[in-house]
């Protein structure tokens, strides 16, 4: 099978370009390489832009199956600017739907639950509360009538592979380089629940159902954790790190719990790794003085793109 992985330069992309390399799969990538300054992995590579429809036509043509990662990622880096969220997110897989009759893996996220009581399966209400998540639902609807299967994504954590950078602005990676670089965890409010995922068991569900004949929409993680129990569990690794906790509410006001039955009953999905992995690869990674610069504004979407903002890519002119 001939396989396009759009916006397969990025977090997820690394451990799925991994898998890849490990099938029988013809596959090339196709980025803008919009964090990165360059792409050095052996692997067939097509610089562009998803907005540049000629070209990726032309990529599609050849492509019996595409893997869809490209999208603007997060809350807080979407509400930079609602109006190219809304083009990358939502209007390309809308384009990509009339355009395109292979076989679609597509990303979604848990984020559109919103804030909800009960553990939410893949037939409860939705509830987005952020442009982020309303794109998101808007691109399901999109591929509701084509062979795709849209994962729904907990909180991704976790090294996913050797060369993409790796995120510092989600909540396992994130409370891990607290604790190790301030000897401080600040907890806001903290009873917030949020799933959880390795970002290599949401690369390997990926790979696993690229040629199945499964359809529709599945929920996907390893487990739902409290935000105050997760800084203790990080506290397990670093003992003699503080734990701030503070009746204060975060501005982002998701809460919610989700069932993943269904994607391990019709798609066998098990995942590998705990979240104590993902902690301990990330301290590796500090101890070991593998990451420079933890405050390097590429890794956290929101900082860099708020600095990017003013740059082509956000005026919406097509980076060739």
């Amino acid at each position: 099978m001939k396989v396009l992985v759009v916006g397969g330069v990025g977090y997820i992309g690394g451990a799925i370009t991994d898998l890849l390399l490990e099938t029988s799969h013809e596959f090339r990538v196709y980025d803008v390489l919009l964090y990165e300054e360059s792409y050095r992995k052996k692997v067939d590579f097509v610089y562009g832009d998803i907005r540049d429809r000629e070209l990726l036509q032309k990529n599609l043509e050849w492509a019996d199956a595409v893997i869809w990662l490209a999208a603007l990622v997060g809350d807080g880096a979407c509400a930079l600017n609602p109006e190219i969220t809304t083009v990358i997110n939502q209007n390309s897989v809308e384009w990509l739907a009339k355009n395109f009759d292979g076989r679609i893996i597509f990303m979604s996220t848990c984020s559109v639950y919103g804030a909800q009581d009960g553990e939410l399966d893949e037939n409860c209400g939705l509830n987005p509360l952020s442009v982020y998540a309303v794109t998101k639902r808007e691109a399901e609807k999109a591929l509701d009538k084509k062979n795709s299967i849209i994962f729904r994504f907990g909180t991704l954590f976790g090294v996913g592979d050797q060369f993409s950078r790796i995120r510092m602005d989600l909540a396992v990676n994130t409370l891990t380089v607290r604790a190790f670089c301030q000897g401080q965890i600040k907890v806001f409010g903290g009873e917030q629940f949020r799933p959880m995922m390795h970002v290599k068991d949401a690369a390997r569900v990926i790979i696993d159902n690229l040629t199945a004949t499964h359809t529709g929409i599945f929920n996907v993680h390893r487990q739902n954790v409290r935000i105050i129990d997760l800084a203790y569990q990080v506290r397990n690794h670093f003992p003699d790190v503080e734990i701030e906790v503070t009746p204060m509410h975060f501005q982002d006001t998701r809460n919610y719990r989700v069932n993943s039955d269904k994607a391990r009953n019709i798609l066998n999905f098990k995942p590998q790794y705990s979240i104590d992995d993902g902690i301990e690869e990330v301290k590796e990674l500090l101890e070991t003085h593998r990451l420079k610069d933890v405050e390097n504004p590429r890794y956290t979407n929101q900082v860099y793109l708020s600095m990017f903002k003013t740059h082509h890519f956000a005026s919406g002119e097509i980076k060739k």
